[in-house]
């Protein structure tokens, strides 16, 4: 088994309410690959690149998009068929068994920016149960370099 190094920078996933994870910093697409492969979660192709099955319900459906209503998104959001209010009561607990689940267990972390205008860019730290996913995370937001990522605050998890 090969061994993975994360990043040096250490972080905790406490202030969401994960404890006692074995968290897996900023790895590289190479590492992710390789621990997918060892987990028998994908399979490397003919050409390299890795092929990961991921079940039946693999699209994304617009039906499925809710966001919560409150006080900061009630007049700031077009709600309908597309944009299905979620209760902040059920967010909660939805949120509380999400971070339980991943509680104890091994996380993929990756710290990331959405949007590269400096008015709107976001930092977000993305926690994942998959090696595989966090490579989507990789390819999907802009990196920031390993100077920026010294004083990273992210704005949120996803």
């Amino acid at each position: 088994m090969v061994n993975h190094t994360d990043s040096t920078k250490t972080i905790s996933l406490e202030q969401y309410g994960i404890k006692n994870a074995t968290i897996r910093y900023q790895l590289s697409p190479k590492d992710l690959q390789e621990i997918t492969i060892e987990k028998d979660q994908g399979v490397k192709t003919a050409s390299g690149a890795l092929a990961v099955n991921t079940g039946e319900f693999t699209g994304r459906s617009p039906k499925d998009r809710f966001i919560v209503k409150d006080d900061i998104t009630k007049d700031r959001v077009r709600w309908g068929n597309i944009n299905i209010p979620f209760d902040p009561d059920k967010f909660d607990k939805l949120y509380d068994k999400v971070t339980a689940y991943l509680s104890e267990k091994e996380v993929f972390v990756r710290d990331s920016y959405a949007c590269a205008d400096e008015n709107y860019k976001l930092n977000i730290r993305v926690i994942n149960e998959y090696p595989w996913s966090n490579m989507f995370a990789y390819n999907m937001f802009l990196r920031p370099t390993d100077a920026e990522l010294e004083n990273f605050a992210p704005n949120g998890p996803l």
